[in-house]
């Protein structure tokens, strides 16, 4: 009689282990995918990094900006663009404690290689993927975003 009363809390816990990798991040891109998929590989630095909308969250009512970052191009793998040119890369804030979802920013100062595709019809870019970016060169001078529409956080000191 025991185990037929816990069977139920077995398969609520089973159910709930099954659930999991549904909520997880996707799992993150090869090297070479990367590579295939980015339409511009490069090491940037970070010029700035403005904000330019905030949106509420349908689902939890949070305000989330949009950013803009320019990126001076310091290197190129792969792409069109040559050093010293700049790029525009766009991306949005998530909701705090959201799992599975993922968003890459870039902070003022940082030098970092990267994959980005060009978003269609537009001259910005985006992350490839959430693993996109590598690990800092050059650490950013801040890792504060602006706040508010039309604020920018600009990067102080000189290459």
């Amino acid at each position: 009689m025991f185990t037929v009363r816990l069977r139920p809390v077995f398969a609520f816990i089973l159910l709930c282990f099954a659930a999991q990798p549904a909520l997880a991040v996707p799992a993150p891109m090869s090297d070479t995918e990367l590579m295939e998929k980015s339409d511009l590989v490069t090491l940037v630095r970070v010029l700035s990094v403005t904000c330019t909308s905030i949106t509420k969250d349908e689902k939890t009512g949070q305000d989330l900006p949009g950013y803009l970052a320019k990126l001076e191009i310091v290197e190129v793998k792969k792409g069109d663009m040559k050093p010293g040119e700049v790029v525009l890369v766009t991306w949005r804030a998530l909701p705090e404690g959201i799992i599975g979802g993922w968003s890459v920013a870039y902070y003022p100062g940082e030098e970092v290689w990267t994959h980005l595709t060009k978003r269609s019809g537009g001259v910005t870019y985006a992350t490839t993927w959430w693993n996109a970016k590598g690990t800092p060169i050059k650490e950013p001078e801040t890792t504060d975003l602006p706040p508010g529409i039309g604020q920018t956080s600009a990067m102080r000191g000189k290459p």
